[in-house]
């Protein structure tokens, strides 16, 4: 199983959206991606609470069968259609993939 984490700080406004309007966008349209992706097993999004300095605004947390399924996932049409408005929106962009 490969776990994949991705942790975004994203810019006070982008595409005429606020900050939080982007990070409730972007959950749902990444959400949506259960049940359509091949080998996607879990996904979920979390907004920070804790608003310190250190913090990002906003949490990715999926699971794969595999290798092969993180990298379909990354091609999948489903998941670059969400891709500009993620990209549009965020200011820093951190990930870690791991098997387990």
């Amino acid at each position: 199983m490969v776990k994949h984490i991705v942790l975004w700080k994203l810019k006070e406004t982008a595409g005429g959206r606020t900050r939080t309007e982007n990070a409730a966008f972007i959950k749902r349209e990444l959400e949506s991606l259960r049940g359509v992706v091949p080998g996607l097993i879990r996904i979920e999004v979390g907004f920070d609470f804790s608003a310190s300095e250190s913090s990002s605004d906003l949490a990715l947390y999926s699971e794969f069968e595999s290798r092969a399924a993180l990298d379909a996932y990354q091609n999948h049409p489903a998941h670059k259609a969400v891709m500009p408005a993620i990209m549009d929106a965020r200011s820093e962009r951190r990930v870690v993939d791991y098997e387990i």
